[in-house]
This record gives C-alpha cells, structure tokens and sequence, in this order.
C-alpha cells in the first residue's frame, strides 16, 4: 500500500495498480446493473471479444466483453441500441482507463430472443432466402412422406392419424430428433440434411407441438434455415400453433400453422380423388361416345365416295343397269313370243280352215290335166288324160 501522508514519488504502474485495487475492492462495484446505449462497437470476430462503449445524455464508459462471456448471447449488439448489462467495474492498469467488464447483457426493453429472431430474419431475408422464387412445389400425390420430429409428442400421432385417414397409399417414414434444448437445433439440421441426401422421399414435414418462444427456439437456427433452404425436396413447416412463427416457417417451401394442417397439406382427400376420378370417367366416356359417333358417321361419308370413286363402282353400276336391262329385254321377249304364239295359233287355225286336203277329205277332189288345175269342163277335151286327186290318194282317168 502507499503512504499518502508521507511526500514520495510512484510510478504510474504503482498508480494504476493502487487505483485498480481500490476499485476491485469495492464489494459495491463486482456486480453492477448499468442501463445505456451502446456506441463505438467493435466485434473482434477472430478472438470473439466486444469492445463498445455505454453512455447516456451526459456521460461515457467503456466496457468489454470477453468471449467467453459474448459466446452466450441471444442476440447480436448494435450501435445505438440500448442495453442493461450485468458485470464489474475495474481499471485497465496498461492504459489508466477504468472500464466495466460485462458479464450479461439484455436488451432494454425488448426480449433477447426476440432481439435475435427479428435480427436473423432480417439478415436472412436480405440474402434471399425466404424469397418465393426458390419456393418448391408440394407433390399432389406422395409417395413417400418424411417426418422429422419428436418421436413421443401429440404431434407426430397427429400427422399419421391424418395421413392415414387422408391418403393411406403413402410411406411414412419418421426421423426421431429433440425439438427442444441445446443440442435439438444440431439434430434437426443433420435429419434435413440426411433424409435430402437419401434423395427417396417426396416431402418433408418439419415441426413440433406448441409452446412458448424458448420452447420453439431450436427452429430458430440459421444452420437448420440453410440446410432447409438448401434441400432439393419440398419441406413444409409445421411448428407450433397458428399465432407461432418461426425461422423455420420463413425458408421452408410452405408454412403450416399446427402439425395436423401440414398433413392435410401435403395429401390429397382420397374420397374427392375418387370423386373426382368417377366424374372424369363419366365425363370421358361421354366424349369417347360423341366421339366415335361423329368419326362413325363421317367414316360412312367417306366409305360411301370411296365406293363412288372406285374405279369398279361405274362397271358395277354399268353391270347392274344391263342386269336390271336383261330382265326387261327377257320379259319383253317372252310377252312377244306369247303374242306371236298367240297370233300363229290363230292363223294356224284359220290355215286349217282352209287346208286342201281338209277340203278333199269332205268329198272333194282337185282335176289336174298336164299339171295344171282344171276349173271348168270347158277345158277338157274327149279322150284327155287327167289327174283326179282325192283325200286319200289320186287316180289317172281319159275324158271320155
């Protein structure tokens, strides 16, 4: 200790030294609560310490925080935000500057979780990653349905009573995480990261049950926000109730707001898909019969002018005409053959009536003198020879 009583030079190391016991034995100032507004920040990233300064309307103090004290913040410091920090007054002995060393630190006037989720989202939003363009479309009908959640909570009974109500055709297949602690954030990023290196499932459902803002803290993670932003398959997020947000909702291809809604999202209703099914058979069946009318009717339009344009369809035609000509010629023929029949019968009976021979059969005879018919006496001469000739015969007679 010095004797301030007695006139002595110190060094400065003395003073400083002397000065920095004096403060580190004030019990009053190893554990101090002091309010400000941080300024001058500097953030050694490559040791992890803090360096600020705290003031208010009328006074400075500087302050540090070491890493392993920073390492455990909630939230990222700024300039001009202001803070309540916890630690102890003391003095740097290398420069004679008195500085509080900050142990704690919370935001004055808004919580440190909130703090770091607004200030996440906001960074995250600036890369893009809750931009729609990078959004995945949700399959219509999933093969196989990846669930990545607590294995012992409501909400896990939750989606497979859904799934298996809704569309029981699909595989689901559960990776069993924490959703809750220190080391839940490391799990849920490494079951995101091995189910989209299996590449065999078609979506994703992330998410837990509800709670408080602590409770849902570990979907708040800027890795498992990298790793859903980087996964080739569809995640939907399904974490805590409607009124809960999370990160995890902001990068995800689609946000549910309770696990049960995310289910319902990612099937379809199997009784409107066969609702459905029944009206387009219906609906097709329809169309193939108006169809195959139309195209019938027109087939018989064209069969009917192929058959004109067919080059045998003129001789057929030409075939039929001389058939339907022959018939007309035969009938005709045969009606002229009847008549001419008809006619000669008569004539034939009329020739009958005045046949010679049917003459000299009722007693007649015919005179014939050197050939020729005799017609009167007066023709013949005593001692001619004539020829009398009867029905049945002729004779040689001499006038006598």
């Amino acid at each position: 200790m010095i004797d301030v009583k007695k006139p002595s030079f110190i060094t400065v190391s003395q003073l400083n030294y002397y000065v920095k016991s004096l403060l580190d034995g004030d019990t009053n100032l190893r554990y101090v609560f002091v309010s400000g507004e941080i300024s001058n920040l500097t953030d050694h990233y490559s040791s992890g310490h803090i360096y600020l300064s705290l003031k208010d309307e009328k006074s400075t103090v500087k302050a540090v925080m070491f890493s392993y004290s920073a390492k455990n913040l909630k939230f990222k410091p700024q300039n001009g935000m202001k803070v309540i920090v916890r630690g102890k007054v003391t003095l740097y002995e290398a420069t004679g500057q008195y500085q509080l060393y900050i142990e704690d630190m919370q935001p004055d006037g808004v919580g440190a979780l909130t703090l770091q989720f607004e200030q996440l989202k906001e960074r995250l939003e600036k890369e893009g990653l809750f931009d729609k363009k990078h959004k995945k479309p949700i399959p219509q009908f999933p093969k196989i349905i990846s669930v990545i959640t607590s294995p012992t909570g409501a909400a896990l009974q939750d989606i497979k009573n859904i799934l298996t109500r809704r569309w029981p055709f699909s595989e689901v297949r559960v990776t069993p995480v924490l959703v809750q602690g220190d080391s839940a954030p490391e799990m849920l990023t490494a079951a995101v990261k091995k189910v989209d290196a299996e590449g065999e499932c078609d979506v994703i459902i992330i998410g837990r049950g509800g709670g408080s803002m602590e409770d849902l803290w570990a979907f708040n993670s800027e890795d498992l926000a990298r790793a859903i932003f980087d996964c080739k398959i569809p995640v939907v997020s399904a974490v805590g109730h409607e009124i809960d947000f999370t990160i995890c909702d902001f990068v995800s291809d689609m946000r549910a707001p309770t696990p049960s809604a995310a289910a319902e999202i990612v099937t379809p209703d199997r009784f409107q898909q066969m609702d459905l099914l029944m009206r387009q058979r219906q609906y097709l069946e329809a169309l193939s019969d108006n169809f195959l009318q139309k195209y019938e009717t027109e087939l018989l339009h064209f069969s009917d002018t192929l058959e004109k344009l067919n080059p045998t369809y003129g001789f057929n035609e030409k075939v039929r005409e001389f058939e339907r000509m022959s018939e007309i010629f035969t009938l005709a023929g045969e009606k002229y053959i009847s008549e001419k029949e008809r006619s000669l019968s008569e004539l034939k009976h009329r020739l009958f009536a005045i046949n010679p021979t049917d003459v000299l059969s009722r007693g007649y005879s015919v005179t014939t003198k050197n050939g020729k018919t005799v017609y009167s006496v007066k023709e013949l001469s005593s001692g001619d020879s004539i020829k009398i000739t009867l029905s049945d015969g002729s004779l040689s007679a001499t006038v006598d």
